[in-house]
């Protein structure tokens, strides 16, 4: 299992790996790409239904099927792992697209902890074509690692024009919608929120400790300011008052050079049902 000092080490191994799967599909249906993978994992793109007129975006998304005992990465993977790297760069009539990320889960086994999905995932995109009203085709190549007792690198692709009206795979997509993390304010007094964010010297380094209003089920992640940062997967601990759930992380992981005190750090608060992610400053 991959450390969170090794992850940058296997991150280039993963990606200057060539793993392709099932290259040579059939022709994709009209809304979807065939599954491209083996039995482990595998990779489509599904599309939205058209969007509301008026709209600027396209709605799409990218699906990954697991087998059952493997999981794969949220875009911070905690301890261990990789994060996926969606590249559209040969897609046609595409200006930008926004990948979304549904809210993850923690992965907890002999090598550490790590954060991301353990049933398959749709992260939901987001496109603005370069010209309106033109078609769009989106060609993916998905690098991304799976693990079960050790991991591996995978590589998914496919190709799909959006061709507009009612999607056969509309109904996942917006479930995969509604699971990512609103954005919300700190110390905003609703039923699931970030209540107060504090630092603390702790026995052997300044450590951050957070409040979380939510049910007794609330888990909580922590990011840096950018992809080079690690900072540990927050634990809960007692003595927070009652409806609110405390957690703390030490302040490690930082790149060299950086400061602690006043970065910008990205708090992710997951539910069942809900989840919420909030920008704060450790100040």
């Amino acid at each position: 299992m991959v450390t969170r000092i090794d992850r940058l080490g296997l991150a280039a191994a993963i990606f200057a790996a060539s793993f392709a799967f099932g290259t040579n599909a059939a022709p994709a249906a009209e809304d979807v790409t065939p599954w491209n993978g083996d039995s482990r994992s595998a990779v489509r793109l599904i599309a939205g239904s058209a969007p509301a007129r008026g709209a600027t975006q396209l709605r799409a998304g990218v699906q990954i099927r697991l087998l059952r005992g493997w999981h794969t990465y949220w875009r911070y993977p905690g301890d261990a792992g990789v994060p996926p790297q969606f590249i559209f760069d040969r897609s046609d009539n595409v200006k930008h697209i926004e990948v979304l990320w549904p809210a993850p889960e923690r992965l907890v086994d002999e090598g550490g902890t790590s954060i991301g999905y353990s049933a398959g995932v749709i992260f939901p995109l987001r496109i603005t074509p370069q010209q309106a009203g033109r078609p769009v085709t989106l060609r993916l190549k998905l690098n991304y690692a799976i693990c079960e007792k050790l991991c591996v690198p995978a590589e998914g692709r496919g190709e799909l024009t959006l061709a507009g009206g009612r999607a056969s795979q509309d109904a996942a997509l917006a479930a995969a919608e509604g699971r990512v993390p609103k954005k919300q304010g700190l110390d905003e007094k609703a039923d699931l929120s970030i209540r107060s964010v504090r630092l603390e010297q702790g026995s052997s380094k300044a450590r951050a400790v957070v409040d979380v209003a939510g049910p007794a089920d609330v888990d909580l992640f922590a990011e840096g300011p950018t992809p080079q940062w690690a900072l540990p997967v927050p634990v809960a601990v007692a003595g927070a008052p009652p409806g609110i759930r405390r957690f703390t992380f030490e302040l490690d992981g930082a790149p060299t050079g950086e400061s602690y005190r006043g970065a910008r750090i990205t708090l992710t608060a997951v539910t069942p049902a809900r989840a919420i992610e909030v920008s704060t400053r450790l100040d």
